[in-house]
């Protein structure tokens, strides 16, 4: 008996912690995201930020699937998501395009990380109520690292303009369905 009440008590606590494990591999991926392309290594940074996406997207998922949500949770995924989704993206394109406009890169490239920490502050201290008010800056960041790929193919003018479209949705006020 003792036995099996050490083995049932193990499993609840690796299930109550799933959904945790899941957001840190998120933060963790960002984090390599960074390092990889503060190294040059923009494209595995690229791949990083989207599987750091997906690990997002579930890690919710299974909070609720689970009945495991809690506020440390919460707070867990937010902070994951300024890595993965605002510093990660936002050094991306200053890598990739933004270092080209010196000051004003670097002063939007911060703009966009505070607009995204801003709005996650935002979202963790009201109530949910199938809505997100503003762009969320997992489909911020996204959209970030995406317009990465037409570097090559748009004028360096239309990075900025991306950049300064995404900070000011993230803050706006319109509200969004949540999926």
């Amino acid at each position: 008996m003792f036995l099996l009440d050490v083995i049932d008590q193990t499993i609840k606590k690796l299930k109550s912690q799933t959904a945790n494990v899941i957001t840190l591999a998120n933060l963790s991926l960002g984090g390599f995201a960074i390092v990889f392309g503060l190294h040059g290594n923009l494209r595995l940074s690229l791949l990083l930020i989207f599987i750091a996406a997906l690990a997002d997207r579930f890690d919710g998922m299974i909070a609720r699937k689970f009945n495991i949500e809690s506020e440390l949770g919460k707070q867990l995924d937010s902070m994951s998501d300024i890595i993965s989704f605002g510093v990660a993206p936002a050094l991306l394109l200053y890598q990739g395009i933004l270092n080209e406009f010196g000051g004003p890169g670097s002063f939007f490239t911060v703009f966009y990380i505070g607009c995204g920490a801003f709005r996650l502050a935002r979202f963790n201290i009201t109530e949910s109520n199938g809505y997100f008010t503003g762009l969320p800056i997992t489909a911020a960041g996204c959209l970030a690292t995406l317009s990465f790929l037409a570097i090559p193919y748009l004028p360096s003018q239309t990075f900025l303009f991306i950049i300064i479209i995404l900070s000011f949705l993230m803050v706006s006020t319109f509200k969004l369905r949540k999926v």
